[in-house]
């Protein structure tokens, strides 16, 4: 009809999401007070359904561990840990010992080859500063190898090193009976070694099972052995 203002039927949605978002609404009924009530927005909606959450009873669940799940979960980490501890002990003294007996072997099979290609001797011999022999049979101070065709046993000033081995980090024990130095001659013979000549190599609990001997021969031969290993009529010990 003419003269009648018309409805308008539409909202403005962002107008919408704005009145919803707030919180206390004031409402009125015809004759009565005005009260004040709370709109519940959709995180408030779910704010309370996550913290009312109830078990079948109406009880209130708890989150968390059980004192069961506690004390299992702690024995199977000790009987890991238990059975993990010694394998690794074992593993690591294992590679330490065969590094340090496989670097005076590689380094004295290096000095041999050495010694028959360059047609002159090689020696190789105990040393605590890397550039000259110490005369001690303590191989786990270190050792050097290098051309040796002036004076046997000595390392002379022009004499180049061909490898240096520095001083043990731990304080394991690498001990021969009596031999300072080896020198290899141009056919790979070793001198001064007699037959038996043992290198031996204890760990620093002198535990039996971790003992290595080197054993080299006045031909040049070299092999490991285990404790209770004979070698060339010698007994590792």
């Amino acid at each position: 009809m003419e003269g009648r203002p018309q409805l308008r039927t539409g909202l403005n949605c962002d107008a919408c999401r704005e009145l919803a978002s707030w919180g206390p609404a004031v409402s009125f009924t015809q004759g009565g007070t005005p009260s004040i009530t709370t709109m519940k927005t959709s995180e408030t909606r779910i704010g309370m359904a996550n913290s009312t959450s109830t078990t079948a009873g109406g009880f209130a669940r708890a989150s968390g561990f059980t004192m069961i799940e506690m004390v299992m979960t702690i024995a199977i980490a000790t009987i890991v840990m238990t059975l993990a501890i010694p394998s690794f002990r074992y593993v690591t003294n294992s590679n330490r010992i065969a590094g340090e007996i496989n670097g005076l072997l590689g380094d004295l099979q290096l000095a041999r080859a050495e010694a028959i290609k360059e047609g002159r001797p090689v020696t190789v011999c105990t040393s605590t500063d890397g550039t000259t022999c110490a005369g001690s049979t303590a191989w786990q101070s270190g050792w050097i190898v290098f051309p040796d065709p002036a004076n046997p046993g000595v390392h002379d000033n022009g004499e180049i090193l061909l490898r240096v081995q520095k001083t043990f980090s731990g304080t394991d024990t690498f001990v021969s009976s009596g031999i300072t130095a080896v020198t290899f001659n141009r056919e790979g013979y070793a001198s001064p070694i007699p037959n038996g000549t043992l290198i031996t190599l204890h760990d620093s609990t002198n535990t039996s099972s971790w003992t290595r001997c080197l054993s080299i021969t006045f031909i040049g031969q070299m092999t490991t052995e285990q404790i209770g290993g004979t070698a060339n009529g010698t007994t590792c010990s």
